[in-house]
């Protein structure tokens, strides 16, 4: 198995092939840079994403149903790179990133400043990936 040094000191490593799925699934979703970097520093609440209000914070690249954009957010934690908020209630509608979401984002902040676009050949393999783990 290959693994890949992150480049905080201390910080967990991930194969290659979680962080290739992860980076993938990202790139797939039409969600910015923005909406993860905000992420790191607390968590935001879906209807800050979704609709209009997304779109002018910078989060989506463009307005997005609150049910497209849970449903990505959704995707986003199966493939583990994000977490969703817990209260003493129980789950919240709010997301923040995993430590190895923190690693993909500090990445591309520090390269691209932006979301790799995702080529074709990622698009039809994350929507495979997709489907193939949608419960029956």
């Amino acid at each position: 198995m290959t693994f890949i040094k992150s480049q905080e000191s201390g910080s967990i490593q991930y194969p290659i092939n979680t962080l290739k799925r992860a980076s993938r699934a990202i790139r797939c979703l039409p969600f910015q840079l923005t909406l993860f970097t905000t992420m790191r520093s607390g968590s935001v609440p879906l209807p800050d994403i979704a609709g209009q209000k997304g779109f002018g914070y910078n989060y989506t690249r463009r307005p997005m149903s609150e049910l497209a954009v849970e449903s990505g957010l959704m995707w986003l934690i199966q493939v583990g790179v994000l977490r969703r908020e817990v209260d003493g209630q129980g789950i919240t509608d709010s997301f923040r990133l995993t430590p190895l979401g923190r690693q993909l984002v500090e990445t591309w902040e520090h390269r691209e400043g932006t979301v790799p676009p995702a080529s074709f050949l990622d698009r039809l393999y994350n929507t495979l990936n997709r489907w193939s783990r949608l419960p029956v």
